[in-house]
């Protein structure tokens, strides 16, 4: 399928600290500003994780979050969302109450901020192979389903688009199967995951891809779909991806450890790609108008 418009988006840093990922944006201004060069270079939709600048840590405050959006917006044009933070198996905090977990998703969709939410289907083990024969343990996602209910809930009464992260093949049916359960929510999002380097899922092989597609077709029939992942490198997979009519993420989440490419480099180099395989980048109108077309099928 060639002549067709892409989503690209860019993930501009994640959960990582600068120890692991030294190029990450961390301040409001940091983020902004990339976020700014990132979508005038054609990424159509931005994720952001907020921190505190004092500490370098992530920290889900609505407020960070609303002005990291909103001066984003007043530059560009661009789907702008944030995430929900990470409760593992190793967390005993308040974030572990679905309610607490979605608090800031919820404050950013009464102020009428919010286009999509994270809403990630599912629990996956997230080791790293080298850290096995190393005796290092990983950790359990946790993404119990009470939160995705939740998730959806808020998605059906602020009518934002859930971002289905899916690292194994269950995600995806679960994912369908709660949207169908929660079926005046705006249609999902679902980011095929792929990794080089953690265990979770599949490598990013075109084989691969293929098997999640057909999975895909059967859950949820004509949903919109991207290619992403953690500690990988995405770039290979993007001509089959967009042969088979899927989008892409790129960023500094996404990309392998210590990486030293900037996210601005990620996004012109998918775009390098997307353009060999024959596409065009979608605007952020262009990505909108296509969810609401597919939300209006579904």
């Amino acid at each position: 399928m060639t002549g067709r418009s892409v989503w690209l988006e860019v993930a501009l840093n994640g959960p990582w600290t600068r120890r692991s990922q030294p190029r990450i944006p961390m301040t409001v201004d940091e983020i902004v500003a990339e976020g700014i060069a990132c979508a005038r270079a054609g990424a159509a939709i931005l994720h952001v994780h907020a921190y505190d600048a004092a500490t370098g840590r992530q920290k889900d405050d609505p407020d960070l979050y609303a002005a990291i959006i909103e001066r984003i917006r007043a530059a560009v044009d661009a789907v702008v969302y944030p995430t929900i933070p990470v409760l593992s198996t190793t967390d005993d905090s308040s974030v572990g109450i679905a309610t607490h977990r979605y608090a800031a998703v919820e404050v950013l969709a009464r102020r009428g901020l919010l286009e999509w939410a994270v809403v990630d289907p599912g629990s996956v083990n997230l080791s790293v192979v080298e850290d096995i024969a190393r005796e290092r343990e990983g950790f359990v996602y946790l993404n119990p389903e009470s939160h995705v209910r939740h998730g959806l809930a808020l998605a059906e009464q602020h009518r934002f688009h859930p971002a289905f992260a899916c690292y194994e093949p269950g995600f995806v049916r679960l994912g369908a199967a709660l949207h169908r359960r929660y079926a005046r929510a705006p249609v999902p999002i679902y980011r095929l995951m792929f990794s080089d380097q953690f265990t979770f899922g599949y490598p990013p092989e075109p084989w691969a891809l293929r098997g999640l597609l057909a999975l895909l077709e059967r859950e949820a029939p004509r949903a919109p779909w991207m290619i992403g992942g953690l500690r990988v490198d995405i770039l290979p997979l993007i001509p089959a991806a967009v042969a088979a009519g899927g989008h892409v993420r790129v960023g500094l989440e996404d990309a392998p450890i210590g990486s030293a490419s900037g996210n601005l480099d990620w996004v012109e180099r998918a775009i390098t790609a997307i353009d060999r395989a024959g596409a065009t980048l979608a605007t952020p109108a262009e990505v909108r108008r296509s969810l609401a077309d597919a939300t209006s099928r579904s």
